[in-house]
């Protein structure tokens, strides 16, 4: 591999976990982490394995946002309800056999009001049926590395083979994240689903921290007997997105006062550090046998360092290591990776750059008319 200095100095310095029990002192299970890092500050009994309740449909809403980017199904899609998911029980949005809504209001149906009949009509418009979307949702955990989940439902009614665990629920979380327009739905406090027959459905969010805790815009609640009241959380405050969750509380009142508590102590005690963006030129690499003798490269996401608030400065530069490049290239594709390095020259993490336009392979005519110009400028083979 190649490898090119870049003179930028940093700031960084390291942190460690927090176990810190009193965060979370009426929860079975917690975890809380910092999500462009992916950093976990905080967990207790992070591991183990307890009933997600809704909080389930986490991961059916992350299948539902992948079949939208990847073109498989549209937001304005027409949605026919079936005697399956009209006949859903727990939390619903009063969905009748035969009514049509687009996936739009089916997604908000899912996200604000928990809808267990809107996510079985979503989860056949997906797959063709709930079976096949259930088997999907643990081929994606299984995809995550998700080891301490199992998926019955995509609703997460009670069964007992339906499990999760805090520290696997974060993971999905932040997989979903990763589609921010879910952000528009999971942030409304109310809003209200038209029937066809004119008459309208009045939404209203079960996660009152998307009212009254400044930055949150999210995610998901949960609550039947076996599983207590559950919680997963996003904010973001400034730059600094963190993500809670929340396993088996006795109330609604304190799962939200652990999910406080452990945002509190995330946002004050911890700074994000935002040291280059995607949009950065970090160069140019060489292209052999391409339409262009190069091309420039950046960063395929923001490098971000966490850091506690109260911590002194220390210095950091980069390496940019590329392999070389033979033409074509793609936009988007993979052509080496950025270190951060300490100052004793150990590298702390690495992040891919990549090539932001396409770049063919260069013709016979491209390559004679490249060997006469450089033999007309005078240089010698």
């Amino acid at each position: 591999m190649k490898k090119i200095g870049i003179l930028i100095l940093l700031s960084f310095c390291f942190i460690g976990k927090v176990q810190a029990e009193e965060l979370a002192p009426n929860s079975e299970s917690a975890i809380l982490l910092e999500v462009s890092t992916g950093k976990v500050l905080y967990e207790k009994n992070a591991d183990t394995k307890l009933a997600p309740a809704s909080m389930t449909k986490v991961m059916s809403m992350l299948l539902i946002m992948e079949a939208i980017d990847s073109g498989k199904i549209s937001f304005e899609d027409e949605v026919i309800i079936s005697d399956t998911a009209s006949s859903m029980g727990g939390s619903q949005i009063f969905l009748q056999t035969g009514e049509k809504y687009k996936v739009h209001e089916l997604l908000k149906g899912i996200a604000v009001a928990s809808g267990n009949d809107a996510v079985v009509a979503m989860a056949e418009k997906v797959s063709g049926s709930v079976s096949a979307f259930v088997e999907k949702m643990n081929e994606k955990a299984k995809e995550l590395g998700l080891k301490n989940t199992h998926f019955d439902n995509p609703h997460g009614l009670e069964s007992k083979t339906h499990y999760t665990t805090a520290r696997d629920m974060s993971v999905m979380a932040k997989e979903l994240l990763k589609h921010e327009r879910i952000l528009e739905y999971t942030s409304l406090y109310e809003d209200y689903l038209k029937k066809p027959d004119g008459s309208s459905v009045w939404l209203v969010n079960t996660n009152r921290l998307v009212r009254f805790y400044e930055g949150v815009d999210g995610l998901k609640t949960g609550f039947t007997n076996q599983a207590g009241y559950c919680i997963t959380t996003t904010a973001k405050r400034g730059n600094m997105r963190l993500l809670s969750v929340v396993m088996n509380a006795e109330t609604s009142d304190l799962r939200s006062k652990d999910t406080v508590s452990m945002l509190n102590y995330g946002f004050n005690t911890y700074k994000l550090d935002l040291l280059l963006t995607k949009e950065n030129d970090l160069g140019e690499v060489s292209i052999e046998k391409g339409k262009k003798l190069n091309t420039k490269v950046y960063l395929d996401q923001d490098i971000t360092l966490l850091k506690k608030v109260s911590d002194a400065k220390e210095e950091y530069h980069y390496n940019l290591v590329v392999e070389p490049v033979n033409a074509p290239i793609k936009n988007g594709d993979v052509l080496g990776y950025l270190e951060v390095l300490d100052k004793g020259g150990n590298r702390i993490k690495e992040v891919n750059v990549i090539a932001k336009e396409d770049v063919p392979k260069a013709s016979l005519w491209d390559l004679g008319i490249r060997l006469f110009e450089f033999i007309t400028s005078g240089l010698v083979f």
